[in-house]
């Protein structure tokens, strides 16, 4: 019985980690996490331009590789460099990869491109500032559409109170699972790469947090009451289950 082969398809690469400018400064050389195994895991390997340049460039990559497959062996991972040549020099753009991994030639060290973060390719400064409570919300993973419910902070420290919604979208406002969220409460210092976080409490006062670091200010904490347990509900652990042989002495309804 003959051995079918295994179908290749064109793939993207799972990341891109690095760009690099070439001599010429219009040739793009992109590193590409790509399929490996004991095998050929791919083919056809390359990085074309999905639109004319503008104030960007806009870059994607593909290739072709059995790795969907099982059999293949493709089940590891390797890097692999990818080219494209512009057709013009890149100057001061940036190049967006895949629509969405997006490099700077500002503030890196050439011939690499500075790859950018969640908040752009130029972060807030970290202070008392809307973009910079953004950035720690995404320091601690908070879910998408959050709101933020308070603040207080000095520049150093940070208390972030936030809520997300839990129920259904609707405009009705009376069905209460319209309105239903759970929040949390966050400490924070200042660091060079943003906020970081302290710790997580639903209490008030400063107890917990000056725990962790005596050094937190009490004017920021002292005067915090406890979050509603409606945002931060705690459950108690589930009763045990009847012992073997145990007769139970509740009443049943007649």
């Amino acid at each position: 019985m003959a051995i079918e082969p295994i179908p290749w398809t064109t793939m993207q690469p799972s990341a891109v980690t690095g760009v690099h400018l070439g001599g010429d400064r219009r040739t793009l050389l992109l590193d590409t996490q790509v399929p490996s195994g004991a095998h050929a895991c791919v083919r056809k390997l390359k990085a074309a331009l999905t639109d004319p340049m503008t104030d960007l460039v806009r870059v994607q990559v593909t290739f072709t590789s059995p790795s969907g497959d099982r059999a293949s062996g493709c089940t590891e991972e390797s890097t692999a460099t990818a080219k494209v040549r512009l057709p013009e020099p890149l100057g001061d753009r940036d190049v967006i990869v895949d629509h969405y991994t997006r490099f700077t030639a500002d503030g890196a060290k050439p011939p690499a491109l500075r790859l950018c973060g969640k908040l752009g390719c130029t972060p807030p400064a970290t202070g008392c500032t809307a973009a910079s409570y953004d950035q720690a919300l995404m320091a601690v993973g908070a879910p998408e559409h959050t709101y933020r419910d308070s603040e207080r902070c000095d520049g150093k420290w940070l208390v972030l109170d936030f809520s997300w919604r839990t129920g259904p979208a609707c405009g009705d406002s009376t069905d209460p699972a319209c309105s239903s969220r759970l929040g949390d409460r966050w400490f924070f210092r200042a660091k060079k790469s943003g906020w970081e976080s302290i710790i997580r409490t639903s209490a008030g006062g400063c107890r917990d947090v000056q725990r962790k670091e005596p050094a937190f200010p009490s004017s920021l904490c002292e005067s915090l009451d406890p979050l509603s347990p409606s945002l931060h509900p705690s459950y108690p652990p589930l009763s045990a289950s009847p012992t073997p042989g145990v007769r139970s002495t509740a009443t049943a309804n007649p």
